[in-house]
């Protein structure tokens, strides 16, 4: 997997991938896979943004996508996000952050 991919990053860094937004704050990416079953017996994967303080040493928030992708186990929904771009994941982040500032 290419280091340009969610899942290829981690791989090689072990660690997350961490961006800044639009916003000038620093945000990691976390997946998220969903604990239940939907009607069609899969489970949903989403990312989860942690927005850390100005000085880096703590969370102050979170952002998160809608389910972006579905899979049959924990293991397809991960693979099948860390197949995801770093550049698309960057896109959501600030996607999500400009969403969120208009509803200030």
């Amino acid at each position: 997997m290419s280091e340009v991919t969610l899942g290829g990053y981690v791989t090689k860094h072990d660690r997350a991938p961490a961006f800044t937004g639009e916003d000038g704050r620093a945000y990691s990416v976390a997946v998220w896979v969903e604990e239940e079953l939907d009607d069609r017996g899969r489970l949903g994967g989403a990312l989860l943004f942690i927005r850390w303080n100005p000085s880096g040493t703590e969370p102050d928030g979170h952002l998160e996508t809608d389910w972006i992708v579905r899979g049959e186990d924990d293991a397809d929904v991960r693979l099948r996000l860390g197949a995801l771009s770093l550049y698309d994941v960057k896109g959501m982040l600030d996607g999500l952050i400009a969403a969120h500032e208009g509803l200030a």
